[in-house]
């Protein structure tokens, strides 16, 4: 990321067949391929909710990739939010909520 380029960070919550097929693991790899950070985790209600941080075309090409998930896996919707930076390194995956 340049000096130029602002970084920001959304937070996402995918519905639909998200759980037990791969979706975190898949989201980890889509964000390390595209140089974002933060982090996903399973929710008890069925869900994945997901933050990514970074450039802010990156970011956008995250949640363009969340929208249609990996193979396997069905979308129904996709709500993003705005969140502060702060400052993540990597992308991880977290425990379920």
């Amino acid at each position: 990321m340049s000096s130029e380029e602002t970084t920001i960070r959304r937070r996402a919550v995918v519905t639909g067949m998200v759980q037990g097929v791969g979706f975190r693991w898949s989201a980890r790899e889509e964000a390390r391929r595209l140089g974002v950070a933060g982090w996903a985790r399973n929710r008890s209600d069925g869900s994945v909710e997901v933050e990514v941080e970074g450039a802010a075309a990156d970011v956008e090409r995250m949640i363009d990739w969340l929208r249609a998930g990996p193979p396997g896996s069905a979308v129904d919707d996709v709500r993003v939010s705005d969140a502060a930076p702060d400052g993540d390194d990597a992308f991880r995956i977290r425990q379920t909520d």
